[in-house]
């Protein structure tokens, strides 16, 4: 074991244990009035992680977190990493079966949870599922604990990480399941390190780090901490998600860098306040998650300047299996605004064909990756496994094509394609075509039922503010695929909509969108 040793490389517990031993008065977390520093974060995480150790919580032990944005969650990850616990995140839009369906595949035994918000929740849960031992919750509640409470009893500590191996499970984390069943996705401590290391070597920070997290704090802000402390910065933390709340904190803390998921771009730059909130602080703005429109894309590069920097990834291969820098989304080269960028150089990348062979040069398949970030498994999931696993790669489920730059494109989901009238239609390559139309807010092309060719092509649109939908707009949108791609690829029906379901991660649901088309009847490509 000693020899074994030798070899270990510096986890996520360690990273950010040492990061916050760094720095004791300066700022570290800013959310609405509250300003928290370097040594009250150390001194909270101590606190918090001897509350659960009181609780009987042990290494290995499974805990799941369900809050809106508040510094306790921040507090109650990192203690997480302290013990050494086993974590999943409950995503604060999930469903009452959601949520109980991810508590009893990842066997949970203990839930904290934000009482202002999810109080009946946690007792619902409660009765849902047995093997639910402790309710802790982030403040007074009358279900379970307070875990701040149980904290204070305590004398902060020195933040020692706890004694774990990079093989060893760090956390169980839930696909968005817009193509099927949630799976749980078990990513031991190397996953974590392995992709901050990626990270710290290619992603263009800036040299004064003030990340503002817009999205849900319990999912995002374990990719952007380590970064964040290594540069002694601190995060902005918005409550929730709105144009305005967004464009306020840039302003006031100057903001230098943050993440987005697409559909929380195209608000903000439908926004009046898109170009006249001073912007002029943001370095780098990271998206990802769901592809975004080039059209939108080149939209915010003429709005804001050379800030955005994209990166792929997904929750069995996190965040970064490729990257588009800020200088390759160039605008004398509007196609590259529809990639994902190059591969990282410390990822092994191959496009497979289905029998798990390289496609021929020049020709799409799927994107399938070898890296120390990759998953260990799926949650209880064999044959899904063996089947993510086929022929010794991570299979994506992303069919992928390179152009002569070595530039990846991502072409579609296999499970998207549409299958109409023996012809296999990409969905991703006319939602391009159509979201470049400018009356056209967001599109997602499905598949239909259709007598004739078993399923048609029909495109969902939200249509920008001032726009109407109408029968002669949705001829238009037609015939403009129909110049662009052919009469198969052109949508046989068009329907405008206010808004798309989204995924408790942010991504367009295919899969609700097609059960509202499809009910009962099943569909061959998934």
């Amino acid at each position: 074991m000693t020899n074994e040793l030798l070899f270990d490389m510096p986890l996520l517990p360690h990273l950010i244990m040492n990061g916050l031993k760094r720095y004791d008065d300066r700022p570290f977390v800013f959310l609405g009035d509250e300003v928290v520093t370097y040594k009250q974060v150390r001194e909270k995480t101590s606190r918090f992680a001897q509350a659960l150790q009181s609780k009987g919580i042990r290494q290995g032990a499974r805990v799941a977190l369900i809050s809106a944005n508040r510094a306790e969650v921040l507090y109650q990850i990192f203690a997480n990493m302290a013990v050494g616990v086993v974590y999943t995140p409950l995503h604060p839009m999930g469903s009452l079966d959601d949520h109980a369906y991810v508590l009893e595949d990842a066997e949970v035994d203990t839930l904290v949870f934000d009482p202002a918000l999810f109080q009946r929740r946690a007792a619902e849960l409660k009765e849902r599922v047995p093997g639910l031992k402790n309710l802790l919750a982030l403040g007074p509640t009358e279900v379970g604990e307070d875990l701040t409470e149980i904290a204070k009893q305590f004398e902060a500590e020195p933040l020692v990480a706890p004694g774990i191996r990079p093989n060893d499970l760090n956390t169980i984390v839930y696909t968005g399941g817009t193509t099927g069943k949630p799976k749980g996705v078990r990513q031991p401590y190397r996953a974590a390190a392995y992709m901050t290391i990626v990270q710290m070597a290619e992603w263009e920070w800036p040299v004064e780090m003030r990340f503002l997290i817009a999205t849900p704090l319990s999912h995002a802000a374990a990719a952007f901490v380590v970064p964040t402390l290594q540069s002694g910065g601190a995060f902005v933390v918005l409550p929730g998600f709105t144009p305005d709340l967004y464009f306020d904190a840039i302003e006031r803390h100057k903001i230098t860098s943050t993440f987005l998921v697409p559909a929380m771009i195209y608000p903000l730059l439908d926004h009046p306040r898109a170009t006249t909130a001073d912007l002029s602080s943001m370095e780098t703005l990271f998206y990802g998650a769901a592809p975004m429109s080039a059209a939108r894309l080149k939209e915010g590069l003429e709005k804001w300047g050379p800030i955005f920097f994209q990166c792929f990834g997904q929750s069995e291969a996190p965040m970064a299996i490729t990257h588009l820098k800020k200088a390759e989304h160039d605008l004398s080269k509007p196609e590259r605004l529809s990639s994902c960028g190059r591969p990282s150089p410390w990822v092994h990348i191959a496009l497979l064909d289905a029998n798990n062979q390289p496609a021929p040069e020049g020709e799409s398949g799927e994107i399938c990756v070898r890296a120390p970030f990759v998953m260990e498994g799926y949650n209880k999931m064999p044959e899904q496994t063996a089947e993510a696993f086929a022929g010794g790669w991570l299979h994506t489920g992303d069919v992928g094509r390179y152009d002569d730059d070595g530039f990846l494109y991502i072409v579609d989901r296999k499970k998207d394609m549409i299958v109409t009238g023996g012809f296999n239609v990409f969905p991703r390559e006319i939602e391009d075509v159509i979201a470049a139309h400018a009356a056209v807010g967001q599109v997602a092309v499905i598949g239909v039922p259709d007598e004739k060719w078993g399923e048609s092509v029909k495109a969902v649109v939200v249509l920008r503010p001032g726009h109407r939908g109408s029968e002669e707009l949705a001829a238009e949108l037609k015939a403009v695929v129909k110049a662009a791609k052919g009469s198969v690829q052109s949508p046989k029906s068009v329907d405008f909509v206010a808004s798309l379901p989204l995924s408790p991660l942010g991504k367009p649901d295919k899969k609700a969108l097609r059960n509202e088309y499809w009910g009962e009847r099943d569909r061959g490509v998934n």
